[in-house]
């Protein structure tokens, strides 16, 4: 719906001689001329198809139409400069609720340790973290920001690559017992082996597997009966030998340093998975969105300082 700036300008005149008592003193409070405060006035009347002041030498009163126009937009008025000022306050104060999508892998290792320090430094803010596999769609469904794995697709958000994972292709101590090293990428694809496949849920198929090794890049049809969409279970099932995962290395160097996950083609490791970090505007997000990414980016950078096994950007 359309404002209509003349109807708004003259109820602003309106008031101001409502509330100075006279069109000079009015005129000197709007910075206009007495006789730019009279026509305004004017129009106003000649708008409404009412008379709103009684004119006299000594004074200039509001007359009953007058008084009930300015008691009823006056908290209109009240109510547009209070929501201004609260737009304005949102892009300096950080307050309110943000409303996170963030991949649950990366909400559990790194955002959720640290998030007592994020809330301690805003106590007027709320935070609604949403953990599931899926961007969806970002503006509809009112989320601020998301954190995502994987590549971004073309659209109108704003995208920051956080980090680059480091693949790995690994397996348990005694799941190599039962079906033994395999040599080369290749003898996965043999049906000797059992391959715990991740489904991409972009496409609710499986990822396909992919081997890098300087500027190589090998593809193979694992082979495998089990699939998942949770990287907590695939990594549960790795361990307990059900078969080999290609992991991220975020968040499992412990279990490769201990020896409970075995590298098991630690020459064709060159592939990286990024993270990204999205959010609806690049003009002025609000002060809250700006808080998030910062506090992201700091626990991305110390978490980075700590371990290996992927790419801080």
């Amino acid at each position: 719906m359309a404002i209509d700036t003349r109807l708004l300008s003259g109820i602003e005149t309106l008031i101001a001689v409502a509330e100075t008592g006279g069109f000079t003193r009015a005129a000197e409070s709007l910075g206009l001329t007495p006789s730019g405060v009279s026509r305004a006035v004017a129009r106003l009347e000649s708008r409404l198809g009412a008379r709103l002041f009684d004119r006299n030498a000594r004074a200039t009163t509001l007359t009953e139409a007058g008084r009930r126009l300015v008691a009823e937009v006056t908290p209109l008025l009240a109510g547009i400069d209070e929501a201004a000022s609260n737009a304005a306050g949102a892009s300096t104060t950080v307050s309110g609720r943000l409303r996170v999508n963030c991949d649950p892998w990366f909400a559990s290792l790194l955002l959720a340790p640290k998030l007592q320090s994020f809330l301690d430094a805003h106590p007027r803010l709320t935070l609604d973290l949403v953990a599931r596999d899926t961007l969806g769609d970002l503006v509809s469904e009112g989320f601020d920001v998301a954190i995502r794995f994987g590549e971004p697709t073309p659209s109108s958000l704003i995208t920051r690559k956080l980090l680059e994972a480091r693949i790995v292709t690994c397996a348990s101590p005694a799941y190599i017992a039962r079906h033994g090293h395999p040599t080369h990428p290749r003898d996965l694809e043999t049906g000797t082996h059992e391959c715990l496949l991740f489904r991409d849920p972009a496409t609710g198929r499986p990822f396909d597997w992919e081997f890098h090794r300087q500027g190589e890049i090998l593809t193979i049809a694992a082979c495998g009966r089990l699939i998942l969409n949770d990287v907590a279970t695939g990594l549960a099932a790795c361990v307990a030998g059900l078969g080999v995962a290609q992991p991220m290395t975020l968040g499992i160097d412990a279990l490769l340093r201990s020896g409970a996950l075995i590298d098991l083609f630690p020459d064709w490791s060159d592939e990286y998975f990024p993270l990204h970090v999205y959010h609806p505007s690049r003009h002025l997000p609000p002060a809250k969105v700006r808080a998030f990414l910062d506090f992201i980016r700091e626990d991305v950078a110390a978490f980075q300082s700590e371990r290996d096994g992927f790419i801080g950007l």
